[in-house]
């Protein structure tokens, strides 16, 4: 699940063709005292949401309305046991506790998550499903908010904070295996990066050249509320003039799903 937003304070202006500082007063470029960080107000410019509701915004909104639900049963190919043979991966289904799961819809019909309209063969090397999402959503938000900064001094002044909770569980339960099958030798030189739960905030960053703060909390189901916090607290404090920040997870997977049957 994936849910970035765009935020900026209310003296800033968020139209692309300037990005002039205001203070809460209408005096340009004036020193920010302690009292202007008290009383500065924020508002969220644009959303992004993948979920198990459906990816998009409107179409999340459309099936929460419509009383449609995003749990369903899962499967063996939902636990994401590549490195595994059909033995060991039937026998793990069969001792799962809990065979349900709010599930991202993936496919190619509409409100579903195609990765291949985002990715080629070769960022599917380096770039795990949380990170993805995170970079589906991110999307969303920006064009929501109509904010894509050409010129570096806009560049500079916008940063991300995203956040997970276990990055990619599947990744290090199939390198796992190759150690205990002696073949280490062939784990993916993009394992760490696929990992790396600050590496959602750092594709994103990547992909449309931000160069403000980089952020990635860690603090499990409140992962993104504090995500949003901080970025708040980035602009607040005059590190950024506007924020992507939110939060993704993508633990539907054998392990995962075993040690919260626990």
């Amino acid at each position: 699940m994936s849910f970035p937003t765009v935020s900026s304070p209310f003296f800033f202006n968020l139209s692309p063709a300037t990005s002039s500082f205001l203070s809460p007063e209408g005096g340009r470029h004036r020193k920010k005292t302690f009292l202007d960080w008290l009383v500065t107000c924020f508002w969220v410019s644009g959303l992004g949401l993948l979920t198990p509701l459906g990816c998009g915004v409107g179409t999340t909104w459309k099936h929460l309305i419509e009383g449609k639900c995003g749990i369903r049963a899962v499967t063996t190919e939902d636990l994401k046991m590549n490195a595994f043979d059909k033995e060991t991966l039937t026998l793990t289904f069969d001792q799962l506790t809990s065979k349900v799961a709010a599930i991202v819809p993936c496919g190619t019909a509409p409100g579903e998550f195609n990765e291949d309209l985002w990715f080629n063969a070769k960022d599917h090397r380096s770039i795990a499903r949380f990170i993805s999402y995170a970079l589906c959503a991110a999307d969303e938000a920006l064009k929501d908010a109509k904010w894509a900064p050409t010129d570096q001094e806009q560049k500079e002044r916008t940063g991300v904070s995203i956040g997970g909770g276990t990055g990619s569980i599947s990744d290090i339960l199939d390198a796992a295996q190759m150690i205990c099958e002696k073949r280490i030798r062939r784990l993916s030189p993009f394992f760490i990066p696929r990992i790396l739960i600050n590496m959602a905030s750092g594709h994103v960053s990547m992909k449309y050249g931000f160069q403000g703060p980089n952020h990635a909390a860690v603090t499990a189901c409140a992962t993104g509320a504090h995500s949003i916090g901080d970025a708040m607290r980035m602009v607040q404090f005059g590190d950024a003039d506007v924020m992507v920040a939110g939060g993704t997870e993508s633990s539907i997977d054998a392990l995962s799903i075993a040690g919260f049957c626990k």
